[in-house]
């Protein structure tokens, strides 16, 4: 049988000194995701201004010094949270907010297939609207939120170009303006309900904008 070689004892105490950050890194990250995830149901539960440090380490079943080793207060678990959910709710305006040809896609299907999408994502994450749309969010998520939303706006204009082909610049950002208007107001009514009642909201929601974006669509003039 051939002899197992061994590694140098200083070669195998630096391997293991190098391995002793990454576990830690490791660890870290969970437990950040387990504080963030605990501190989404507090704020959907409670909104961000009832909502405690105290609360948040209850929920993710640890001590509050836990929580004190990776945040200083609960406005920066809000920004850290709110920052990550931005960054989804972004990666899905790439996916569903792309120029669409009219011939091949109806504009009754981009609504129902934008609407589903942007709802799905709101349902599975509750604290986002809580985050985007409370009273005394923090300042930084307030920035970074109108930030989302020029972006949203441009996005729908993109989506709206193609159906409105002739329209001047400033009436398609109008409409899309509007778009996205009745679509928040729309979201509030659909979180504020569950089940049945919830998807017959959605279906409201979906039958507005196609009401308002028919016409349109179909060469009445601006």
């Amino acid at each position: 049988m051939p002899e197992k070689t061994e590694k140098p004892a200083t070669e195998t105490t630096t391997a293991a000194a190098e391995d002793r950050p990454r576990r830690r890194q490791a660890r870290g990250e969970r437990r950040i995701t387990q504080l963030l995830e605990a501190a989404a149901t507090v704020f959907a539960t409670t909104g961000y201004t009832a909502a405690s440090t105290n609360a948040i380490a209850r929920e993710a079943g640890v001590s509050p010094g836990t929580l004190y080793q990776f945040f200083p207060n609960k406005e920066a678990i809000a920004i850290e949270l709110g920052g990550r959910l931005m960054h989804e709710m972004r990666q899905s305006y790439d996916e569903v907010l792309s120029p669409i040809d009219p011939a091949v896609t109806p504009i009754e299907e981009a609504i129902t297939g934008t609407v589903d999408r942007f709802i799905e994502f709101n349902c599975l994450h509750p604290a986002f609207f809580v985050l985007m749309h409370g009273p005394d969010i923090p300042g930084r998520i307030a920035e970074e939120h109108d930030a989302l939303h020029t972006t949203l706006v441009t996005r729908v204009e993109t989506l709206l170009a193609p159906f409105v082909p002739d329209a001047p610049a400033p009436a398609v950002t109008r409409t899309a303006q509007m778009c996205v208007g009745i679509y928040k107001a729309g979201l509030e009514l659909i979180l504020a309900h569950e089940g049945a009642e919830r998807e017959a909201y959605i279906q409201e929601l979906k039958d507005v904008l196609l009401r308002y974006l028919r016409p349109l669509a179909e060469g009445v003039v601006y």
